[in-house]
């Protein structure tokens, strides 16, 4: 038994074609989708009928995460806020509009799915944990943290949500966070997916698998979909994530949510003071804010009242 199980794609239309043609090579039994296949990114509807399209003519299956939550957020019907608020989930907002007729859909999908073995061992996908769909494993979790994450645990664990693949034993449990094929946040640009495998000789063994593909369409595409221009600053964020491959947004938010919702300062004045970090230079530029542009907002920031 084969199955092969990929996350947060995240509107990536070039890394989900490179990661299915590698998976119709493999020729696995079931494929899994776990999760945030639209939203932080600039392709969030062929993402999403991409796999639905699979879903019904090669029984893919598919799990909610957390981005598929913002999007439906968005569709709620009290959803006056105000201007911060709204800034900072612009991008969500945005991603929502492409996607407004699939919301039922959406709504529908589950948050877990479970593929049991012949000897009757338990293979289970969530996006984050079994606490929360944000709720992600990461290297430095603790023991103790992990056993309440895969309670109650089964033999495989998979899970995706943090971007940052990784293999880890525990009390009888493989847990295998399999990364991301749309934006990897480990330092290395290329997709990740899992490969599961059982036989009766070795019961289960797992792969994390690596692979390229065609960055400078992805770099296109959020230039000719409207995703950099249109879905607000933190758009800004993503694209620079996407070059470095590492995450961003926790950065901004860590430093400067608070203060954009509270009206203290402008969301893209605080994105531009984020790109101005020395270690973030050599990832701007054109189709995003280059660092000239960047180095002359914070001059003008500068300059006294």
């Amino acid at each position: 038994m084969k199955i092969a199980i990929i996350s947060d794609i995240h509107g990536n239309i070039p890394a989900l074609e490179a990661v299915t043609a590698d998976i119709e090579k493999w020729q696995p039994d079931q494929v899994v989708v776990d999760g945030d296949i639209v939203n932080r990114g600039p392709l969030s509807r062929q993402a999403l009928e991409w796999v639905l399209t699979r879903q019904k003519s090669e029984d893919w299956h598919l799990v909610k995460g957390n981005h598929e939550d913002y999007v439906l957020e968005c569709a709620t019907p009290n959803g006056q806020v105000d201007e911060p608020t709204y800034q900072v989930s612009q991008f969500a907002y945005w991603t929502y509009q492409q996607v407004i007729d699939y919301v039922p859909v959406i709504a529908k999908l589950p948050e877990q799915f479970s593929i049991f073995a012949p000897d009757g061992s338990e293979l289970r996908v969530v996006h984050g944990s079994m606490r929360d769909n944000r709720d992600g494993v990461y290297p430095n979790t603790t023991d103790e943290e992990l056993r309440q994450q895969i309670a109650p645990a089964p033999r495989i664990f998979v899970t995706g949500h943090t971007h940052r693949p990784l293999i880890r034993e525990i009390d009888g449990t493989t847990v295998v966070n399999i990364g991301s094929v749309g934006a990897s946040f480990d330092g290395n640009r290329a997709l990740s997916y899992g490969r599961f495998t059982w036989t009766p000789e070795n019961e289960w063994s797992v792969e994390i698998v690596r692979l390229p593909y065609n960055f400078a369409q992805i770099e296109e595409d959020y230039q000719t979909s409207g995703f950099l221009t249109e879905a607000g600053p933190l758009a800004q964020l993503m694209l620079v994530e996407l070059r470095r491959a590492g995450g961003l947004v926790y950065r901004w938010a860590s430093r400067y949510q608070e203060a954009v919702l509270a009206g203290e300062i402008s969301l893209e004045d605080s994105v531009r003071a984020v790109l101005g970090d020395e270690d973030l230079r050599p990832y701007l530029g054109s189709p995003g804010w280059s660092a000239a542009s960047v180095l002359v907002a914070e001059k003008e920031n500068d300059r006294p009242g």
